[in-house]
């Protein structure tokens, strides 16, 4: 919840020149439902793509304050996140909820961002447990071939806020790495879904994430609240393997 309709446009204004030349990797954003307009406007012609915080998981209709997705598909959405932790906390979403919404999401041929992520630092087999378990629930409903489409973000709860730090790269791995399993064909080969990383991201901690395997992009927040900070970001993704660098506003 940062950036009025005028702050977004001095930020994309500001960001679109700094990015313009980077095409190795996907670049979106996804500004509060109030600058959505302003990134079709100043962002139409560019490289960088944006999306919603939200959706609500019906079609339109007598919703007071929900936004549905063929608002998002009009202007101009690509990308939706879905099932964010303070969505979680503050709004009492349950992985059933979020499952619909992929699933709305998925129907208007949007991309779902699906997050994921264990509340407590544990060890790295309790944060897998949770990861798959909110997996299996919220997706239980999305039909098999559909699965591949949505980008699935790990972020831990702990990770994410002022004063946290960015987890371990090794347990950042090992997390994704289970991700893909899932998603994994009876061949042994992954399949076509991204697992992005997200949890206090910064020019400093993402070099080391962005070495790993399985970590196919970043998910970055309060550090790319300046437009320079997202760029550079960006830029230590220039000839890695990872495909997304994206920010929530």
């Amino acid at each position: 919840m940062n950036l009025t309709s005028t702050e977004a446009e001095r930020y994309f204004r500001t960001l679109r020149p700094l990015v313009a030349d980077i095409v190795e990797c996907d670049l979106f954003v996804l500004p509060p439902f109030t600058s959505i307009w302003v990134a079709r406007r100043e962002l139409g012609d560019s490289n960088i793509a944006w999306g919603a915080q939200d959706v609500h998981p019906e079609e339109p209709g007598p919703h007071t304050g929900d936004v549905a997705a063929p608002m998002l598909v009009d202007l101009g959405c690509t990308y939706v996140e879905v099932g964010h932790s303070e969505r979680r906390r503050d709004h009492g979403e349950s992985d059933t909820l979020i499952g619909a919404k992929i699933r709305q999401v998925l129907r208007h041929g949007l991309i779902p961002i699906l997050c994921v992520g264990e509340v407590d630092r544990g060890p790295v087999e309790h944060a897998i447990d949770v990861v798959v378990r909110q997996l299996e629930t919220s997706l239980a409903g999305t039909a098999a071939a559909d699965r591949g489409r949505v980008v699935v973000a790990y972020e831990p709860v702990w990770a994410i806020g002022e004063g946290a730090s960015a987890a371990d790269p090794d347990h950042v791995e090992a997390v994704h790495a289970a991700i893909h399993g899932r998603f994994r064909s009876p061949d042994g080969a992954r399949g076509d879904v991204r697992v992005i990383y997200g949890g206090s991201v910064d020019a400093v901690s993402s070099p080391s994430l962005l070495v790993k395997d399985d970590v196919d992009g970043l998910f970055v927040g309060r550090a790319a609240l300046d437009p320079t900070h997202f760029a550079a970001i960006a830029r230590a993704a220039v000839g890695s393997r990872f495909k997304d660098v994206t920010q929530a506003q």
